[in-house]
């Protein structure tokens, strides 16, 4: 494709077994063409499907791909001898030589190898899909007539991209690079806070392409994703419709909930520590305990946007309303593991009657955050999820002060 026949808004392709990967790549082509109309498969089967069927600008394949390969579907599309040749981005996990040889006769466009150069790959879609020095601005659709909040909530509720970021993830990843790359336990140490961060990366973690013992950390999550596909996740993030609050209200809502996950976790890995139990998986469950309540202040950030009112009243409404909801259905959604979402479920209640230590953890921790600095610790340490952690007053002050 070249600058003459550049459609005036392209149609793209792309085929990707990894959902997470599959949305990064949707974000990076979004980035650079917002007004891209875009299919998106899981499968090669599919794939062929729509390429029989429709006519495309560009093709983004994984050669990973089950059914039918990336590669035997750039196979195919060359074989339709369509002049100029149809563009074609071939994905893949292998790097050597022989895989390499294999495709070149084959003419993709680009042949990427994982994890993926995110400069590399805007450069290239730019090229394919911009004229030298054009930009796209895409404007926000207004609400639909007679759109209500509520029911602009509940038809969101299901699709909801998550939490805003707490984190500014460019200067993050920035700081943790080395001589030698990225270092894992700086930017762990950079993002840990963050609950959007922490949620994907955990869900990605736990994708279909990874395999093993279920990820309920932070840390565990770093560490089973490959360096490079960590940071494009979350450089990923921050390309998102937004990621960053504008309205001066809802940020102060977000800031909040950010402070009150933040003040739970650090209580809850204290007191795990202090009890010899799982400190990291106590204090995922409590960073990430307020993330439907986040994702509803970004969706009431769309309504302002799309031209809806909005008010103080509205705002507390909607997130008494809808604020639970939207956080079970981005764990279920998500994928997150059940225990860890049976962990994140103990920071609101205790249901039941055997209750394991880290559930209780973390519902006294998130009781202990929620605390006013005028209210005191003595009733919290005759309460019945304390005693039950044979924690006192004593231990309480501690965690408090350390």
């Amino acid at each position: 494709m070249t600058a003459v026949d550049l459609p005036a808004v392209p149609r793209v392709l792309i085929a990707e077994a990894d959902p997470w990967s599959r949305d990064l790549l949707k974000q990076v082509l979004l980035n650079v063409r917002c007004d891209a109309r875009l299919d998106v498969c899981a499968d090669g089967q599919q794939a062929a499907t729509l390429l029989r069927e429709k006519t495309y600008d560009l093709v983004l394949a994984d050669w990973e791909l089950s059914g039918v390969d990336g590669l035997s579907l750039l196979r195919s599309v060359r074989q339709q001898r369509r002049s100029p040749a149809l563009p074609f981005i071939l994905l893949s996990s292998r790097n050597d030589s022989a895989s390499v040889r294999e495709a070149l006769p084959l003419a993709p466009t680009a042949y990427l190898t994982r994890p993926l150069n995110m400069e590399s790959l805007t450069q290239r879609l730019q090229d394919l899909l911009l004229n030298e020095g054009e930009s796209v601005y895409c404007e926000i659709p207004p609400l639909a007539p007679g759109m209500t909040l509520p029911a602009f909530l509940e038809r969101r509720r299901e699709a909801s991209d998550g939490a805003p970021l707490r984190v500014d993830v460019k200067a993050a990843v920035q700081r943790s690079l080395g001589p030698e790359g990225l270092d894992l336990k700086q930017l762990e140490d950079q993002v840990r806070m963050d609950p959007q961060i922490t949620a994907v990366l955990i869900a990605a973690a736990n994708s279909a392409g990874y395999h093993g013992t279920p990820v309920q950390t932070l840390h565990a999550a770093l560490n089973k994703l490959v360096p490079g596909q960590s940071m494009n996740f979350i450089l990923g993030l921050a390309l998102k419709h937004n990621v960053v609050l504008g309205d001066p209200g809802l940020v102060a809502y977000a800031e909040r909930h950010w402070q009150l996950s933040q003040d739970s976790a650090d209580y809850a890995r204290r007191l795990a520590r202090m009890l010899e139990l799982d400190h990291e998986r106590c204090y995922s469950a409590c960073i990430l305990h307020r993330l439907g309540d986040l994702a509803l202040l970004r969706c009431l950030e769309d309504w302002r946007q799309g031209g809806g009112a909005l008010d103080d009243e509205a705002i507390g409404e909607s997130l008494d309303t809808f604020g639970a909801a939207y956080g079970s259905a981005l764990r279920t959604r998500w994928r997150l593991p059940l225990e860890l979402r049976q962990l994140i479920a103990a920071t609101y209640s205790l249901e039941g009657g055997v209750y394991s230590r880290e559930a209780l953890v973390v519902n006294l921790a998130t009781q202990m955050a929620r605390l006013t600095e005028h209210e005191g610790l003595e009733a919290l340490a005759g309460s019945k999820t304390a005693r039950l952690l044979k924690v006192g007053l004593s231990e309480l002050l501690r965690v408090r002060k350390t």
